[in-house]
C-alpha cells in the first residue's frame, strides 16, 4: 500500500481503522510504516479521496497468511491484521493456543444435564476453516457420560453478525431509530425500549459491508463482545459509554439503579406502603406515570380521590402516558410540581399531602395543597422516606449486557461435515448442541443456524475481527458419534481427546 500525500485530507479514517497501527497522522497527512503494513487493503477501502493505491511488490521477507481471505503479508516479527498470527522467523505462529473446556470453566453455564450439553473442547484459539474445502481445525472424540461424543470446534468468520446491547437506565438516549455512531461512523441503531432498559443494535451484514463504516462496525462489535469499554454517540441524542458487566455512563454520569417497574407497576407493588405515606402519590415514568388515588391498586388499599389532575394524558384510570426527556423517570419533568396540571378544590381539601417520586425512589418531593389549589413544598415525612426506601431497595444496579448474534453458514458448515443440510437439520432436531466458546447458545427457529449467545458467559478476548470485514467467534458443535457419521462428518479428521495432564 502507498499513500499519495497530495490527495490525503488527513481525515484519520485509515489511521483509526488500521488493524496493525501501520498508519499515523503526521503534519495532517497519513503516513504509512511499511514494516508494520500487511497489505490487508483496509485503508484502500475506507479512503474517500483516492489517496491510497496498491502497488504489487514481491517482498520475500514477508510471509503470506492463508487463514482467511485477507491473505496478509506479514513481516518478520510482526502481526497479521487479526492480531492472532505472527511471522516468527519465517514461520506462521498462532499467538493464543487452543483452550479446553476446563480452561474457560469460570465462564461456562452451570454443569451440563447431559453428555451433549458441554463441548469436549472449546474453539477459542483453534483457528478458522478458510478455505471452505478443508475440515474444521479441531474435531475430537471422547467418551462422555457413557456416550461416544464428537465436538467440532472452529473459529467462524461472520459478516452476518451483530451485538444487541441492553442498557439498564431510564435516562433518555434518543429517539428509537436514531443512528449509533462509533469513531465518527454509523454502526447501528437505537431500538425501542424493553422493560427498564434501552436496546441498541450494532452491526449486521449491511453495516459490516457498508463503504467506509464496515471496519468501524467490526471493531465496535468485537470490543463490546469482548467486554471492552466503548464510547458511542446517539445521533441527536446522548453520549454513551458501555461495557458489559458495568454500569452505563450517559452524558458523563454513571447510571445508578434500574427502575423496578413503570410508574403503574410501582403503584401496584407498593400501594399498601404508599397509601400510608401521603394522600396522593405520583410516580413519574416516561412510559406510564402512576397515580395512586385512581389506580386499581390504590383503590384496593383505600386510597381516596385527591382532585389532582396530571399534565400527561390518561391511558386508563391511574395510568398516564409519559413523555421523554432529561427529567425524573426519563420524562421532561425536572420540577416535580409541574406534573400537576390543577387541583380540583371541590374534591381536595387544603392541607392534603402529595408525594411525587420516580421509579427508583431516588428522587422524592412532598407538597401540601394550599387554600388556592397550589402545591406548597414541605419536608419529606418519615413515612414518605420509608416508602421511597422500599422502592429503592427493590431496584437492581444498572448494568450493560450484550447478546452476540451470528449466522453460521459457508465454511463453518462444510468444515463440519460433507452435508451442510443434514447438519443444519440435526441442529434443529436437537441432535447437535451449538455452543460459543463453551457457553450455551440459543439457535433461532426456521432455516439456517442463526444463534444468540450472552457474551458475559464467554471468556473475554474470544472474539476478534478481520478486514474482510467480519467478526470471528469460537463455535462448537457437539453430537453423538453415530449422528456425526449419519451427516457425513469428516471421520478421517477425528482425533481422540487426550485427558488433561495431572
Amino acid at each position: 500500500m502507498k499513500i499519495d500525500r497530495n490527495k490525503c485530507r488527513g481525515c484519520r479514517w485509515c489511521a483509526d481503522d488500521c488493524p496493525v497501527s501501520a498508519i499515523a497522522i503526521e503534519d495532517e497527512k497519513a503516513a504509512l510504516d511499511d514494516h508494520l503494513c500487511v497489505d490487508c487493503g483496509l485503508c484502500l477501502k475506507v479512503c474517500r479521496f483516492e489517496a491510497v493505491v496498491f502497488e504489487h511488490a514481491d517482498d520475500q521477507a514477508k510471509l503470506t497468511c492463508d487463514h482467511c481471505p485477507i491473505k496478509c503479508r506479514i513481516g518478520d516479527g510482526f502481526l497479521g491484521a487479526c492480531r492472532r498470527y505472527k511471522n516468527d522467523g519465517g514461520c506462521l505462529e498462532r499467538l493464543d493456543k487452543p483452550l479446553t473446556t476446563a480452561d474457560v470453566r469460570p465462564f461456562l453455564n452451570p454443569p451440563p444435564k447431559s453428555a451433549l450439553r458441554e463441548p469436549l473442547i472449546t474453539a477459542i484459539g483453534v483457528g478458522t476453516t478458510y478455505p471452505d474445502s478443508r475440515p474444521a481445525p479441531a474435531i475430537v472424540q471422547s467418551d462422555s457420560h457413557g456416550l461416544e461424543v464428537v465436538t467440532v470446534a472452529t473459529e467462524v468468520p461472520l459478516s452476518y453478525s451483530s451485538v444487541m446491547v441492553k442498557v439498564d437506565t431510564d435516562r433518555r438516549l434518543g429517539r428509537p431509530g436514531s443512528a449509533i455512531v462509533f469513531d465518527g461512523r454509523e454502526v447501528g441503531m437505537l431500538e425501542t425500549e424493553q422493560y427498564g432498559s434501552k436496546m441498541l443494535h450494532i452491526g449486521g451484514a449491511d453495516r459490516l459491508t457498508a463503504d467506509g463504516s464496515g471496519f468501524a462496525t467490526a471493531r465496535a462489535v468485537t470490543q463490546i463482545a469482548n467486554r471492552g469499554r466503548v464510547k458511542l454517540k446517539i445521533k441527536n441524542g446522548a453520549d454513551l459509554e458501555v461495557q458489559v458487566g458495568q454500569a452505563p455512563v450517559v452524558d458523563g454520569r454513571p447510571a445508578g439503579l434500574m427502575k423496578v417497574g413503570c410508574g403503574s407497576a410501582v403503584i401496584g407493588m407498593f400501594a399498601s406502603i404508599l397509601v400510608e405515606a401521603a394522600d396522593e402519590v405520583l410516580v413519574l415514568d416516561s412510559h406510564v406515570t402512576g397515580q395512586l388515588s385512581r389506580h386499581v391498586a390504590g383503590l384496593a388499599v383505600g386510597a381516596k380521590p385527591s382532585g389532582v389532575e396530571l399534565v400527561f394524558p390518561m391511558s386508563t384510570p391511574g395510568r398516564h402516558f409519559g413523555d421523554h426527556g432529561p427529567g425524573w423517570g426519563g420524562t421532561s419533568i425536572t420540577d416535580p410540581a409541574s406534573l400537576v396540571k390543577r387541583v380540583d378544590l371541590k374534591i381536595a381539601r387544603p392541607g392534603r399531602t402529595v408525594l411525587i417520586t420516580d421509579t427508583t425512589g431516588l428522587n422524592g418531593a412532598m407538597y401540601k395543597v394550599t387554600s388556592d389549589g397550589r402545591l406548597a413544598p414541605i419536608e419529606l415525612t418519615k413515612k414518605a422516606k420509608n416508602a421511597l426506601r422500599a422502592i429503592t431497595e427493590n431496584c437492581e444496579p444498572s448494568l450493560v449486557s450484550a447478546i452476540y448474534t451470528g449466522g453460521s453458514g459457508g465454511s463453518a458448515r462444510i468444515g463440519v461435515c460433507r452435508s451442510p443440510l443434514k447438519m443444519t437439520r440435526a441442529v434443529h432436531q436437537n441432535k447437535v448442541v451449538v455452543t460459543i466458546g463453551g457457553a450455551s447458545a440459543y439457535v433461532l427457529p426456521g432455516g439456517g443456524i442463526n444463534f444468540l449467545v450472552d457474551v458475559g458467559q464467554v471468556k473475554p478476548g474470544s472474539f476478534y475481527w478481520t478486514p474482510t470485514p467480519a467478526t470471528i467467534c469460537p463455535l462448537e458443535y457437539t453430537m453423538e458419534l453415530k449422528d456425526y457419521q449419519e451427516m457425513g462428518g469428516h471421520l478421517e479428521a477425528i482425533k481422540p481427546l487426550r485427558p488433561p495432564q495431572s
